[in-house]
């Protein structure tokens, strides 16, 4: 068993390490889905304006956000506006600002495609029925923008989750610093503990992603039946 290494997972408090670091990076994710379904859902509302600047200036944003890369973004935000503008910003903190930047973005554009995909007759058919334009929003629009949201929201949390390692860039300790902090620890007494810490962290987020992945899928067929 020394020889395979795997004991070092279980050596004092490292495995338990590992959980706190997963927590931390769940929190940084978590956090910043909820700012950017709040968010998203405005932007994408604005984003389905017919004025041609408020269109231009959210078509703008949202490629910035799809073609610079979230490591760029968080050297932008703690490297770059935090220490010019001295503010004290924490390695977590410039994560949830970052991950809500990207994720508004992508949530608004989820957004505004499930809501230009519902057919302009189901406007008019509640018209017809005497309804008014919020009664219209309220009880034809919003159910049928969220069972079409559902499936592509879950798939971007799995994303985020996923996509919080590189916080570690920034000095925050999650999942991969705490792995490594281990794997150096071992380094002369354990060589081999390399593949069983990042093994483990590969099962840890394998966990906590796959449900969310099956449920997207489960979403996505219901949609279409």
């Amino acid at each position: 068993m020394q020889d395979l290494g795997i004991q070092v997972l279980f050596q004092g408090s490292n495995f338990t390490r590992l959980l706190q670091g997963l927590f931390v990076s769940l929190r940084i994710s978590l956090i910043a889905m909820i700012f950017s379904i709040c968010l998203g859902i405005l932007f994408g509302v604005i984003m389905t304006s017919k004025h041609p600047v408020v269109r231009a200036v959210c078509r703008f944003y949202l490629e910035v956000v799809r073609i610079m890369p979230q490591l760029v973004l968080l050297f932008l935000v703690y490297f770059g506006v935090a220490k010019h503008f001295g503010i004290n910003l924490s390695g977590e903190v410039a994560g949830i600002i970052v991950f809500t930047f990207w994720g508004t973005a992508e949530m608004g554009d989820l957004v505004r495609s499930a809501l230009i995909a519902i057919p302009v007759h189901q406007y008019e058919s509640g018209y017809a029925l005497g309804m008014t334009k919020q009664q219209v929003f309220v009880h034809i629009v919003i159910p049928q923008t969220i069972r079409r949201l559902l499936p592509s929201a879950v798939n971007l949390l799995t994303r985020m989750i996923k996509t919080t390692s590189l916080v570690v860039l920034i000095g925050v300790v999650e999942v991969v610093k705490v792995g490594k902090q281990i794997i150096d620890a071992n380094r002369y007494t354990t060589p081999s503990s390399a593949i069983w810490v990042y093994g483990m962290i590969f099962l840890l987020y394998f966990m906590i992603c796959f449900p969310f992945s099956k449920i997207a899928g489960i979403l996505e067929r219901r949609l279409k039946d």
